[in-house]
């Protein structure tokens, strides 16, 4: 069932809907990630930006031109180390190609205090 049982994938079409996760995941606490920053969570394939002070925002973390992981966030943007897209993390909006489709967004919620991503 993928990376650590998750339901994730490494590589693929590029489509993005193998990436998201198949049941919910816990990424952490929810202060984890301060506002107007993002955090990636790469053994989770999900990129997760604070928007407000109650407000997150969640994409899969797989890029969608050939489905490799993102690496990292570098000046302000998730890059896909394969073939150097950059996708905007509060968005998940393509700022640099290759790849043409943004990221899919994922369900984020906070429960406990803790970033729970993914369909109840």
């Amino acid at each position: 069932a993928g990376a650590a049982g998750l339901g994730l994938t490494a590589c693929g079409s590029g489509s993005g809907s193998d990436a998201l996760p198949a049941r919910p995941v816990e990424l952490g606490p929810a202060s984890d990630v301060p506002v107007g920053e993002a955090k990636l969570y790469r053994d989770k394939r999900i990129l997760v930006a604070r928007t407000a002070e109650d407000e997150y925002k969640a994409f899969s973390a797989v890029c969608t031109h050939q489905g490799c992981p993102l690496d990292e966030i570098r000046d302000g943007l998730a890059n896909c180390p394969c073939h150097r897209s950059l996708f905007d993390p509060a968005t998940g909006r393509v700022e640099q190609g290759p790849a043409v489709d943004p990221l899919p967004s994922v369900p984020v919620r906070v429960e406990n205090g803790r970033l729970v991503a993914g369909s109840q």
